[in-house]
């Protein structure tokens, strides 16, 4: 491939790369304004035509990796491994 043909390629690239973004801004547009009308009605589960939309308060339990390092600091480190993964990125 050419210089020519992987510049064409980096542009298009992130041509496509700002439509999702803004795409992705609009979607959240539109998913916050839904949930605000919900809030607005004081409801978690919603019903227009053939969609049900809900928005629910979920309880979770997750590990709190950084307070068990910092507490202890030795036994992290003899349960955690090495990784390799590849980066991709495009700079000016």
């Amino acid at each position: 491939m050419s210089t020519n043909e992987i510049i064409s390629k980096i542009e298009a690239l992130r041509e496509w790369e700002s439509l999702i973004a803004n795409a992705q801004e609009e979607a959240e547009a539109l998913r916050d304004s839904i949930k605000a009308e919900m809030e607005k009605q004081d409801i978690e589960e919603l019903e227009a035509g053939a969609y049900i939309v809900r928005w629910t308060s979920v309880l979770s339990n997750r590990f709190d990796s950084a307070s068990f390092k910092k507490q202890y600091a030795d036994l992290y480190k003899s349960f955690t491994k090495q990784v390799t993964s590849r980066r991709f990125s495009i700079s000016i």
